[in-house]
């Protein structure tokens, strides 16, 4: 046994022997005076032995436990032998003299303990808990009865309305007294008991009839027979008030009252105020309670009248209003201020009248309600000071509602002066602000403050820096909805007005150092370096969200590579992409997606892009417009950046304007390559049928590309840009296409403004745009196309054009071979030319180079291919006669170059086709670029030759050898003594057999392409001298995977005519590589 409970005993059994001749056992209510004292020091002195050991128990809270189980056991006839072996108390217990209920009752009163009382009594089942509550009240009402008597019956009334302590567990005092209680009660009822929880009225099994009153009829009945013993104001508030709260709670709401956090804060105040404690520093226990106090008065009963009535109610307590008032009890002393009962029954006053007025009218309402009315109860009053102390507590403490208090109290905060003891309650308690609204307030009194005049910069520096701090705790989802919260609100965040220069250059020297480090640290991309980078770009982006975005861009385009991690780190950040279309746009008309555009803007402007910060530049934006995997609770991928934001920006106001057009057509094809699922398209929000016409003109302007313009003014768009600008006009057309087929009437009057536009441009351009006709117009080409090719009227009409006069019928048809697959393949079909007819063979070879000679300049990559591929057709349909001369060699040799002859005959009709351009009549036509891009195409046509010889006459595998003069045709030998196989025996033959006329076709290849090189104005082509190489190095090879194809004497031969040839070379440096590359040609047979 401890020292405590050993003064408590000992304290007991005096108190029995100051009884005599009576005892604790039959003392009576009036005798407890006598002894009383004696019982409540040693409580006391317990309590002090205590008092430094934080896990003490309440003696008091214990005492009252300990004596109510000594009488309940003794009532039940609890064997002593059971009671030690279950009863934790029982030492305690045990050594207590026997009493009674007034030793009970009066020791709750006189040690104020209505509190532990009550929640002793709602451990009881139902039954237990009005006969309990019964000798409680024929207790109150023994004589002699007091106001203390009375107080006490108030105080378990209400604190039976509070309900329980909800936060204490079953090793409490409360959870043992509910389990010995189930144990002492299990003979006769099995409830179900929530330890240290509010009581659930519902007894397991049916209980007496008379047993079942309403504990509100029972309380009120008590209360009836009490009202006589209400001497003062303060008291009949206090019981009005309580009564009052009981009917509401019980018969005038369902459900509880919600209460604005502001109204909260408000009553909180002012309870505390009306304690008298305005300047004292209030304690976490009071503001709890008063919040205990509140919660019961706006929720709905424990206790569910099931026997009494509204009606019946309402009477009860209008005739104890009615007596009280006649007796003058609520009549309030001039001079005196309000007391706490009094703003009680104020509110008290305000519930019921708020209800009743929504109700019908009742006579006993009436009543009630006008004596209510009648009431002249004072107003209670809180200064700014008491909420100020209330918000720290319930914030500093985390009680109920802290969250919503905080947002409160960032609310204060920009009301009040932001002193010290504001900003030490934000550092001490900054996770009580990890939440969106506060932090949003928190940030709205930043900015006030910041923007003030005379701002104290040291504070306003550490409500920065709290601030921060704050919103840096936060998840990333929080953190994303607070950046959208501040972009809505400023692109410039905390900035945007003017603000003392020391917060402006703090703020650029953390900016700098959280790039300087995401920079440093970038190369390492792994996930912790990506969630630091994020965290680092979101602290600053909600600071200021303008340069965050400026800095990402400036890293993005400028610093090799940090393209990619600054994209990965605005895909993680949501929230500064701002609102999509239908949002409210932030105060500065700056959404996150035109911020970062206008950034990107300023970031490129009026400097002069290198290739490798284009390309960033570029794909930067592409990774910005790529969908990425949606948040949880999104349905649908998004991108930081809205294609069409990014047309609407970067490539609508430039992409005719001179240099920019080439990366306007990147961006453009970059956006049209992204899958889009949505309708309609979003390209049909950025200007489609403009944006149609614009690069149709740009491709007008491209077919006429070495054409001299007015002015020597420079062309909008590059060569090398002519396919990437057919294939965006194309893809443009597709998808504007499908959405005109979706919906035809809604673009009916675009289509014919933009087919009217087209009319004044090159015929080929309308093309491109066959997706964007359909069905609605024919194909018009010049008339002369259709004097050489048999086209459907319904679908072809033909158009006297000033340049296509007679005779130019094949210019146009190879022009429309070159424009796509499907047309090229109409053209061949269509072509009308009779085979069988030397003389129309003969006259179509010829219009056929004439025409060649005139599309080879203009045409780009992708359409000299597929107009190789025609040519190739045409050659192998023997519709395209091609003579082929031995003008390279002195001799005819004996070889079958038949296997060979579309490759030849291709060769020589370029040569001649590039022998009429670069003749005296043609060298004018194109300027140095212009035969620099003739130059790459021919040698494009010359890797495509060589590729299909390479194809008919592969070399042997590695680690084969072909013929050699060592080794029997019949029988090759592969390495490490394994035989070949038949089939490759037969492969290697039939190589062999090949590599004769292989060596014959490439000598004709590298004269062809050494004779344009020569003759080409400049002279100089460097794809021609690396076709060469290519020519001379698998020459080489061939010699050397078959030495029996060429002799000492050929290959020597071969040599001093390759450098006959190639001394005629303008470039020395050029020559001096390939003279020596030729010297490498020596037969293995030598």
């Amino acid at each position: 046994m401890d020292k405590g409970a050993a003064v408590l005993q000992g304290a007991f059994l005096l108190a029995d022997q100051l009884c005599q001749p009576s005892s604790l056992s039959s003392i009576q209510k009036a005798d407890w005076s006598k002894v009383g004292q004696v019982v409540v020091g040693a409580i006391k002195d317990a309590c002090r032995m205590d008092k430094n050991n934080p896990t003490a128990v309440n003696w008091t809270e214990r005492i009252i436990c300990v004596v109510w189980l000594k009488l309940l056991c003794r009532e039940a006839g609890e064997d002593i032998e059971e009671t030690w072996r279950r009863n934790p108390f029982f030492p305690l217990q045990n050594g207590l003299p026997e009493l009674n209920r007034v030793v009970l009752l009066e020791l709750v009163k006189s040690t104020e303990a209505a509190r532990a009382f009550a929640g002793f009594l709602l451990c009881f089942p139902t039954v237990q808990l009005n006969a309990e509550l019964e000798r409680f009240n024929q207790h109150v009402k023994s004589s002699p009865v007091k106001e203390e008597d009375v107080r006490l019956f108030l105080q378990v009334w209400w604190e039976l309305w509070k309900g329980g302590c909800e936060q204490k567990g079953g090793a409490s005092v409360e959870g043992m007294f509910a389990s010995q209680l189930s144990r002492l009660f299990s003979e006769s009822s099995s409830p179900n008991y929530q330890s240290a929880k509010r009581l659930k009225l519902e007894n397991t099994e049916s209980p007496e009839p008379g047993a079942n009153a309403d504990i509100l009829q029972v309380l009120l009945h008590a209360l009836t027979e009490l009202k006589a013993h209400i001497s003062s104001t303060d008291l009949c508030c206090q019981a009005l008030s309580i009564s009052l709260d009981a009917l509401y709670t019980s018969f005038l709401i369902d459900a509880e009252v919600e209460l604005p956090p502001e109204r909260k804060l408000q009553m909180l105040s002012q309870m505390i105020s009306s304690r008298g404690m305005n300047g004292e520093q209030l304690s976490p226990e009071l503001i709890r309670e008063a919040q205990r106090d509140l919660r019961a008065s706006h929720t709905p009963a424990h206790f569910r009248p099931s026997t009494i009535t509204l009606r019946g109610a309402l009477k009860v307590v209008t005739e104890l209003a009615e007596f009280w008032q006649s007796s003058k009890l609520l009549k309030m002393q001039d001079g005196c201020g309000p007391s706490f009962n009094t703003f009680r029954l104020q509110q008290s006053v305000q519930r019921v009248l708020t209800a009743l007025d929504e109700r019908e009218e009742d006579s006993e309402e009436s009543s009630l309600r006008d004596l209510l009315k009648s009431l002249d109860l004072p107003s209670t009053e809180s200064s700014p000071e008491v909420s100020a102390q209330v918000l720290a507590v319930v914030i500093a403490n985390r009680l109920e509602d802290y969250e919503s208090f905080a947002v409160l109290f960032a609310d204060e905060m920009s009301q009040a002066p932001c002193d010290e003891r504001w900003l030490d309650c934000l550092e001490k308690n900054q996770a009580a602000f990890r939440q969106h609204d506060a932090l949003i307030r928190l940030s709205s009194t930043l900015r006030r403050n910041l923007h003030s005049q005379g701002a104290d910069v040291s504070r306003c520096r550490k409500l920065t820096k709290l601030v921060a701090d704050i919103f840096s705790a936060l998840s990333l989802e929080d953190k994303n909805r607070a950046l959208a919260a501040t972009l809505q609100s400023s692109s410039r965040g905390f900035f945007q007005q003017t603000v003392p220069s020391a917060l402006t250059e703090a703020f650029e020297k953390e900016l700098n150092m959280a790039f300087n480090c995401i920079i440093q640290g970038g190369g390492r991309a792994s996930a912790a370096n990506l969630n630091t980078a994020v965290s680092l770009v979101a602290r600053v982006s909600f600071q200021n969200p303008e340069a965050a975005l400026k800095s990402c861009c400036q890293s993005a385009v400028f610093n090799k590579g940090g393209f990619s991690l600054m994209a990965a780190i605005l895909q993680q950040l949501p929230g500064l992409r701002g609102q999509r279309s239908g949002g409210p746009a932030a105060e500065d008309g700056q959404g996150g997606g035109a911020l970062l555009c206008r950034c990107l803007q300023e970031t490129i402007r009026n400097k002069s892009l290198s290739n490798t910060e284009k390309e960033q530049f570029l794909k930067f934006l592409g990774l910005l417009m790529t969908p990425v995997r949606p948040a949880e609770g999104d349905e649908k991928q998004q991108s930081f950046l809205p294609p069409q934001e990014v047309i609407n920006t970067f490539v609508l106001p430039h992409i005719s304007a001179g240099a920019d057009a080439d990366l306007s057509l990147q961006l453009l094809q970059a956006a049209l390559s992204l899958d889009e699922l949505s309708s309609p398209h979003w390209v049909m929000l950025c200007s489609p049928f403009p944006l149609l016409y614009i690069l149709s003109q740009l491709l007008h302007q491209t077919l006429g590309f070495w054409e001299q313009t007015p002015g020597g003014a420079v062309q909008p768009c590059s060569m090398d840009s002519k396919e990437l600008l057919a294939s965006v006009l194309t893809r443009l057309g597709e998808l504007v296409g499908a959405e005109m087929a979706a919906a035809p009437s809604s673009y009916s009057r675009a289509l014919f403004w933009l087919y009217n536009k087209t009319e004044e441009l090159d015929w080929t351009v309308r093309f491109y745009l066959k997706p964007v006709w359909g069905e609605h117009f024919k194909n018009e080409v010049p008339s002369s196309l259709l004097a050489v090719c048999d086209l459907p009227e319904q679908e072809w009409s033909g158009s006297d054009l000033p340049p296509y006069g007679p005779g130019t019928g094949l210019l146009a048809w190879m022009e429309c071979c070159c424009i796509s697959d499907p047309l090229q393949t109409t053209m061949l079909s269509r072509l009308a030319l009779d085979r069988s007819s030397p003389e129309q063979v003969g006259m179509f070879s010829k219009g056929v180079l004439v025409a060649l000679t005139q599309v080879l300049p203009c045409c780009s990559p992708s359409q000299w291919s597929r107009l190789l591929r025609c040519l190739r057709e045409l050659v192998a349909s023997a519709r395209l006669h091609v003579p082929f001369s031995l003008e390279y060699v002195d001799h005819l040799p004996l070889l079958d170059l038949r296997g060979f002859s579309c490759e030849l005959r291709l060769s020589v009709l370029l040569l001649r086709a590039l022998q009429l351009l670069c003749g005296s009549s043609c060298s004018h036509w194109l300027p140095a670029e212009g035969w620099a891009h003739v130059g790459r195409l021919y040698a494009h046509a010359v890797r495509e030759i060589m590729g299909s010889v390479r194809a008919k006459q592969p070399l042997p595998s590695p680690g084969r050898s072909g013929v050699s003069k060592h080794t029997p045709v019949t029988a090759p030998k592969v390495c490490d003594g394994e035989e070949n196989s038949p089939a490759e025996e037969g492969e290697v033959q039939v190589g062999a057999a090949r590599s004769q006329e292989v060596l014959f076709v490439l000598s004709q290849l590298y004269c062809h392409v050494q004779h344009i090189q020569v003759m080409m104005p400049g002279g100089q082509c460097e794809a021609l001298f690396l076709s060469s190489l290519d020519i001379l190095s698998h020459y080489e090879a061939v010699m050397a995977a078959f030495p029996d194809s060429c002799t000492s004497v050929e290959s020597d031969n071969t040599r001093h005519f390759f450098s006959t040839i190639t001394d005629n070379l303008q470039s020395r440096e050029m020559k001096a590589v390939l003279q020596q590359k030729i010297a490498q040609l020596v037969s293995s047979t030598a």
